[in-house]
């Protein structure tokens, strides 16, 4: 079959997160918490130095069992191992790239910027609620638990605000209208 029939991943398509976390923006630093640094470091420790090991083992064990091309062990074991060198691949490459932002060495603290924790009222709301997100790294972003990417549309629309501001923004749901409550630069 011809090759251009056959679709090639390239190398950096390869390195992607799997699990799907957004790309950064062309030309911009890998922003990104101490904790959040820690805790991709954690990551990448652990897959490095204990389960990729344990995999190993297994994917050698199962391939001196014999014939490999009905060996259940051996395949999913491969498999996994490619996702697991994926994943490994994507963490360095970003632990490489990390510029860590410490919030608590923030001196304008009367602006939001990277690293905040900002209480937010929305106005358009039918029962407004106070809702607190802290601005992190994109690696680290958990929208559940109060953890938004410098990158999403609310964190871009709060940067350099000050508390009784009113930003307006395009989110994913339509325009939104936000007050500023309070901003905290927690370590």
């Amino acid at each position: 079959m011809s090759k251009a029939f056959v679709r090639e991943p390239d190398q950096e398509e390869d390195d992607e997160d799997p699990a799907g976390a957004p790309s950064l923006p062309v030309g911009t630093k890998n922003y990104v918490t101490p904790a959040g640094y820690r805790a991709l470091r954690e990551e990448f420790e652990r897959l490095v130095k204990v389960e990729r090991p344990q995999l190993v083992q297994v994917v050698a064990w199962a391939a001196s069992n014999g014939d490999r091309s009905e060996n259940g062990d051996y395949i999913y074991g491969k498999k996994k191992l490619r996702e697991m060198d994926r994943r490994i691949r994507y963490l360095q490459k970003r632990l490489d790239a990390a510029e860590i932002v410490d919030p608590a060495q923030q001196t304008n603290r009367d602006q939001v910027f990277f690293g905040a924790t900002v209480t937010i009222e929305y106005y358009d709301a039918d029962e407004p609620a106070p809702l607190s997100y802290q601005i992190v790294g994109v690696d680290e972003a958990d929208p559940a638990n109060g953890k938004i990417s410098w990158i999403s549309p609310l964190a871009r629309a709060l940067m350099k605000a000050r508390e009784g501001d009113i930003v307006k923004f395009q989110s994913p749901a339509g325009p939104r209208e936000i007050e500023i409550l309070e901003i905290r630069y927690d370590a």
